[in-house]
């Protein structure tokens, strides 16, 4: 009975979220906003990590499961992947170089403001 609490929870705050994106004036994934949603229920107290906690892991645990359709879908691709190959790749390539610099930049700017707080709390 638990674990139908916990995908209830789960589904009713994407069904929230599809209304809300039906609402928005600009597109914006439903799966976002539902993602969204949880992080300001979780923040607020009104969601406690054991309410989710079984089906999270769960989800996590299997996510390599849910990537099988887009790669199976890929392979009827192969001819317009094989036309676009290059720009793809220096795509691909310069995306993950800008996503790794942001990633350290907010990492070092963490540090900095925490040694800041650190530094005023003495």
């Amino acid at each position: 009975m638990k674990i139908l609490l916990q995908i209830g929870v789960v589904f009713g705050l994407y069904w929230v979220s599809l209304l809300v994106e039906s609402l928005l004036p600009i597109p914006f994934p439903a799966s976002v906003i539902s993602l969204l949603l949880l992080l300001l229920l979780l923040f607020l107290k009104v969601i406690k990590v054991e309410h989710i906690r079984e089906k999270a892991d769960f989800l996590l645990n299997n996510l390599g499961f849910f990537f099988v359709p887009v790669s199976v879908s890929f392979m009827n691709y192969v001819d317009v992947l094989r036309t676009c190959a290059i720009p793809f790749l220096v795509i691909c390539v310069v995306s993950t170089i800008v996503t790794f610099a942001a990633a350290v930049g907010a990492v070092r700017l963490t540090c900095r403001l925490m040694e800041r707080r650190k530094g005023a709390e003495k």
